[in-house]
């Protein structure tokens, strides 16, 4: 499978899967019951933490990576953001995108570069 060549919101639908799952893998690293993971996790894994988490590593993005983060941020969906901006709900889907591509293409080196 070239993950290049897939859809966008193919992509951002695996991403965000993993990027919640990454999520919490690093939250199964604090000793706190479940319920709180899960609350922690919600407040993480949602459209503004994850435009926020993208401003953390833009800079540290490649050029491929970067193209491939602004083919999910710009590709049109009919989703409205409810507890977001527009551009945050945008940027997620960039964020979730990458996440799918890299995911997808084999690439755990480069995910793992960007965990925050």
């Amino acid at each position: 499978m070239d993950a290049k060549q897939l859809n966008p919101s193919v992509l951002a639908f695996v991403g965000d899967a993993v990027y919640g799952l990454l999520v919490r893998e690093k939250l199964a690293d604090t000793p706190r019951k479940s319920g709180e993971l899960h609350t922690i996790s919600v407040k993480l894994v949602n459209a503004t933490a994850q435009s926020k988490a993208y401003e953390l590593i833009k800079d540290l993005l490649n050029e491929n990576e970067t193209a491939i983060f602004k083919r999910g941020r710009n590709f049109h969906t009919s989703n409205t953001p409810k507890n977001s901006t527009k551009g945050e709900y945008h940027n997620a889907t960039g964020l979730e995108t990458l996440f799918g591509y890299l995911h997808l293409g084999g690439h755990q080196a480069r995910i793992n570069n960007y965990l925050i």
